[in-house]
């Protein structure tokens, strides 16, 4: 195989693949870890983390966290969530798609590839937004590696990882949260919500290349 080397840094959301056997392997860009507190995600424009906001509560996210390369949640990830779900008017939350990557190993920063596989996730609303998080194993971990399908997981880890999510935009003195979770699902589920954020992002680039005028709203 012939290798083409870039002399510049590739752009994490476009420069990187999802990977040549996606959505079975995946590449994964990881933009936060497990000792984070400060709340780190991609910059649309320019590649580089970005502060998003300083964690205010003591939520930490369990387990790493970024998005699969290539990607976006629109139409199709809308779709497809309302086809699961029996709900209408659902719009996809137009980021690339969130995957948690369970380890045994502690990586100590962002900003990293890896390669994962896809054994589950939650179908996560914010905000009536589809926002679904993909959970993966790190490839050849000793821990995980073995796992095929979030059943698999022990219980309190997904309870851990399922809590997070609910409450880290939950304030102390409110019981309301914009944040639901209507299901767990498993590895198929899961790689067809992979596919579908891949065929959006293949629409999203024909879009902007035939209207350079939405790139604005398509980097929001």
């Amino acid at each position: 195989m012939v290798h083409h080397y870039s002399l510049t840094l590739a752009h994490p959301w476009h420069g990187i693949t999802p990977g040549d056997t996606a959505p079975d392997v995946l590449n994964v860009f990881v933009e936060m870890v497990p000792t984070d507190t400060v709340k780190y995600e991609i910059d649309k424009y320019t590649g580089h983390l970005k502060v998003d906001r300083p964690q205010k509560f003591s939520n930490i996210c369990p387990c790493l966290y970024g998005f699969v390369p290539q990607t976006i949640c629109r139409h199709e990830v809308a779709k497809y969530t309302m086809e699961k779900t029996g709900t209408k008017n659902i719009e996809g939350d137009n980021d690339p798609l969130d995957i948690c990557v369970l380890t045994e190993r502690p990586i100590n920063h962002g900003s990293v590839i890896l390669t994962a596989k896809p054994i589950g996730g939650f179908r996560l609303f914010d905000g009536g937004e589809a926002d679904d998080k993909i959970i993966a194993v790190l490839e050849n971990d000793a821990a995980y590696s073995g796992y095929t399908d979030i059943s698999q997981v022990p219980a309190p880890i997904v309870d851990r990882l399922r809590h997070y999510f609910l409450t880290y935009k939950q304030a102390p003195d409110s019981d309301a949260t914009p944040i639901t979770i209507s299901h767990i699902y498993g590895a198929d589920e899961a790689k067809e919500v992979i596919r579908c954020s891949m065929t959006d992002y293949k629409i999203f680039v024909e879009e902007l290349t035939q209207h350079p005028e939405l790139v604005e709203g398509g980097m929001r």
